[in-house]
């Protein structure tokens, strides 16, 4: 029996995440097909991709890049869009199959809501989706038919190990981590790093925002979180462990003391192709791992003095409420600022420290509250800024 091929929307198809998702569509044409791309404002790219892929739809969010888009598009047997509001309409449309999330920071939320109530299956590669509304988000999952398959390698990996097992018999989650390109820097170098320096990821190629979460090990602490509410598993139960490697992906250890680990070269073509496939795994040409390659695997504890963000995260889940949304704001424009070169490297958790302490606390939010909790938190974070940089 023929299969069906499964339509894509990709939410931030211009992106690291979205253009590798293309590159598995383009290498099983007869099992996936794209049907709609979105992107913040590259529309020279987005053009290029529709042109390749011949989607129904189209959106861009900057208005400013709306006319160019479509410009370019004329002629083309596709429906080109505008705003925030289109892109979860496109996110829950009856024709398709799998939404992958790969928009960067709080902009994935309210997407990834719509799909959900469109009984969608969601390819998560958006961990602020978690990071802000975990609880939220969890309990509507209950009451829907949608499914989330994570595509972060650490989550996907987490995701392997217990296909097949009792989720009661998983004891704790070893999260790994690269540790980043300041490892093995000292507290008072750290300071005098550049945003070169923090986007030269020595195993990953990743967005700006995602690398430079990197070298500040925010990213860490943002797929505890995601990690904590993927699969039920309270903080004290998640041990970060740095892997310089990167090619044991996460574990999970069990109550009989048995240790499952997924390994794979580092390469986020891997968990995507497998959120996409799931529960079947498609044969590739890739290379896989040679372990004669790589003749140490090493393995440390973090360092959460270096590292501070680390550490907030933890004590940011422990509080609960609102405090992960305002963690994940104030991280936001910590980054954009560092980017810019209005901060240092060690500016960021001063600045997030202060928001995380002066933003309203909210024990229990609704939709509407992580709305407001997310300006009020990023307000604070401008003022802060103003003040310090």
């Amino acid at each position: 029996m023929e299969k069906k091929v499964k339509n894509i929307a990709i939410l931030g198809s211009t992106g690291s995440i979205g253009t590798q998702t293309l590159d598995i569509i383009a290498e099983y044409p007869d099992r996936f097909h794209a049907s709609v791309l979105t992107a913040r404002r590259n529309w020279r790219l987005l053009a290029e991709q529709a042109k390749k892929f011949h989607p129904s739809k189209v959106v861009i969010s900057d208005p400013s890049a709306y006319s160019s888009l479509k410009e370019a598009l004329a002629g083309f047997d596709v429906e080109v869009l505008l705003g925030a509001d289109e892109i979860a309409h496109c996110a829950a449309l009856p024709e398709v199959d799998i939404v992958v999330t790969a928009m960067v920071g709080y902009s994935g939320l309210i997407p990834t809501i719509s799909a959900i109530n469109a009984g969608k299956i969601i390819a998560l590669a958006n961990k602020e989706t978690l990071v802000v509304a975990g609880e939220l988000i969890t309990g509507m999952l209950k009451n829907s038919e949608s499914s989330i398959i994570p595509v972060d390698s650490e989550h996907s990996a987490i995701f392997q190990c217990l296909v097949g097992e009792k989720t009661k018999e998983a004891r704790k989650i070893l999260l790994t981590a690269s540790g980043g390109p300041f490892r093995k820097l000292s507290k008072e170098q750290l300071r005098d790093v550049s945003v070169k320096d923090a986007l030269n990821h020595p195993n990953w190629s990743m967005g700006a925002k995602v690398t430079i979460d990197s070298a500040s090990m925010m990213n860490k602490g943002f797929e505890m979180i995601e990690a904590r509410w993927l699969f039920n598993c309270p903080p004290k139960n998640i041990e970060i462990v740095v892997h310089p490697q990167s090619i044991v992906h996460s574990m999970v250890e069990f109550v009989d003391g048995s240790i499952k680990a997924q390994l794979g070269v580092p390469d986020m073509h891997l968990p995507i192709r497998y959120a996409l496939g799931y529960p079947e795994r498609l044969p590739t040409d890739t290379p896989p791992l040679s372990l004669a390659q790589y003749a140490t695997l090493t393995f440390e504890a973090p360092d959460y003095d270096k590292f501070p963000l680390l550490g907030f995260a933890f004590e940011a889940i422990e509080e609960g409420g609102n405090m992960p949304c305002i963690l994940n704001a104030a991280n936001e424009k910590g980054v954009a600022a560092f980017l810019e070169g209005r901060i240092r490297f060690t500016d960021m958790p001063l600045l997030v420290a202060d928001v995380m302490k002066t933003t309203t606390f909210i024990p229990h939010p609704s939709l509407d509250d992580l709305i407001l909790t997310n300006t009020e938190a990023l307000k604070r974070a401008d003022d802060w800024l103003a003040h310090n940089s």
